[in-house]
């Protein structure tokens, strides 16, 4: 802490000017016409004198306050901060002042300096240039005439062009064709094909392929077809058509199409490695199962079902063993979903010896033949099993082939039978002479001619004389 250090004091007479003598040996100078004053050395040691008067002398005393140096440096700081204070006031009153007093607006006019453009350093920029993204759709469009200019805008080769045009209008129609033209294979439920719808296919065929020559000479010129792979009617997908196959996507027929390659190469090496012998019913089945099963994973079960309706070989052979039948869509269909089932299992059991698998397979003979009497009725289940026999299926292909009605098919199937029946007797009669027997069959023929004539009339018994008889 500060403190008075030291004291000295000396009595005689007041001169004008007085000089004391600290106890360190420093020395002060003193003015001595004041009475009393107050100073700091050199040093920063503060000093203070005065005179006074005591038992009738004059007496001089001098003290000596050591200052500390912090505190010099407070008052210094102390100093300034007023110092910096008054400042920022007279800053603050200014710019109050100019803040709130509108200044006049110059216009100088603008000085255009010409642009240099022989600069030999290079500039650098933070511009960043990115091309927009490239797409199809930018070129690809609905309108083919569109479509074929961006193709050549874009710098395709005219052979490329044409190659890429005819294959989308290709797709195109044939998409057309698969839902537009109800061909007789729609018609899964027929036994024999519709002769009108088959003819009316054939005409939509024609005109809907003539549609599509036409729109690419259109777009192409005449010169179009001169690539031999172009040209080509797309027929990858000819056969899914309709309302519910003709409308799958590119991809599920690309898939359906994959399966059946597969079913044909497994089927294929199976016969390979039967090694000429024929394949047993039982692979044949599991053969079809699979083949089934990877469709079931590409195809919902309306259009699996049409699949199988149309294509499968089950289904085939319901068909053939209902020619001559007139059967509606919801009749055939019904007895495929019976049979197919039970034909499926009858043919795993086709080669089984245990009695209890003989059994079985017995007894799906019996529902698969109470299944076609439910659904037929009885008299077309009669012309059913009549369609079983040999006899009755030459009798109906001599019929479609003579071009007659389908009611003629059963009498000509008893005009031949009965004649069967009677030459047979004539052979096995050993009472009659070679020459009575062949005297006996000359008549049973001529019968079996005029019945024919009454039945076929002149045309078509003239034609078929010239056929086998």
């Amino acid at each position: 802490m500060p403190g008075w250090s030291g004291v000295k004091r000396c009595g005689c007479d007041l001169p004008r000017r007085a000089e004391g003598l600290f106890a360190d040996g420093r020395v002060l100078a003193w003015a001595g016409e004041m009475p009393f004053g107050r100073g700091i050395s050199a040093d920063g040691v503060s000093h203070s004198a005065g005179l006074f008067v005591r038992d009738g002398h004059f007496w001089f005393e001098h003290r000596v306050r050591d200052e500390h140096p912090s505190d010099m440096h407070s008052r210094k700081l102390l100093v300034m901060l007023a110092v910096s204070l008054g400042i920022n006031l007279l800053l603050a009153v200014g710019w109050f002042l100019t803040a709130h007093v509108p200044s006049p607006r110059r216009f100088f006019p603008t000085e255009v300096r010409p642009l240099v453009t022989n600069v030999l350093r290079p500039i650098r920029t933070n511009l960043v240039f990115q091309l927009p993204e490239f797409s199809w759709r930018d070129i690809e469009s609905t309108n083919y005439s569109i479509y074929i200019a961006n193709l050549r805008n874009f710098g395709c080769p005219e052979a490329t062009v044409r190659d890429i045009i005819v294959a989308d209008v290709n797709a195109l129609f044939a998409a057309r064709r698969a839902t537009e033209i109800v061909t007789p294979a729609q018609q899964w439920w027929r036994a024999t094909p519709d002769p009108k719808v088959a003819a009316q296919a054939q005409d939509e065929l024609a005109t809907l392929d003539a549609e599509r020559r036409d729109l690419l000479t259109k777009l192409l010129g005449p010169d179009w077809a001169t690539s031999g792979a172009a040209i080509e009617f797309a027929e990858a997908t000819a056969t899914l058509d309709g309302p519910l196959l003709g409308d799958l996507p590119p991809e599920t027929k690309r898939a359906v199409q994959d399966i059946e390659r597969q079913s044909r190469e497994r089927l294929r090496a199976l016969t390979l490695a039967a090694d000429g012998k024929p394949l047993s019913p039982a692979e044949t089945a599991r053969l079809r199962q699979q083949t089934r099963a990877a469709l079931a994973q590409v195809l919902n079960p309306a259009q699996l079902d049409e699949y199988l309706l149309r294509f499968s070989s089950g289904a085939d052979q319901l068909r053939a063993s209902l020619r001559g039948l007139d059967l509606s869509p919801d009749q055939f269909r019904s007895l495929f979903h019976t049979t197919d089932a039970i034909d499926n299992e009858l043919q795993q059991l086709a080669e089984a010896t245990d009695s209890a698998e003989v059994a079985r397979r017995d007894q799906l003979e019996k529902q698969r033949t109470a299944a076609f009497q439910d659904v037929l009725g009885k008299d077309e289940f009669a012309l059913y099993a009549l369609n079983q026999d040999p006899g009755f299926q030459q009798a109906r292909d001599t019929a479609q082939s003579l071009g007659v009605t389908a009611d003629t098919v059963l009498p000509l199937y008893q005009i031949n039978q009965a004649t069967a029946q009677e030459r047979q007797r004539i052979l096995n009669d050993t009472s009659l002479t070679p020459e009575e027997q062949s005297q006996q069959l000359a008549t049973v023929q001529q019968q079996r001619l005029d019945a024919l004539r009454k039945l076929l009339g002149d045309d078509a018994f003239k034609k078929l004389q010239g056929g086998s008889p």
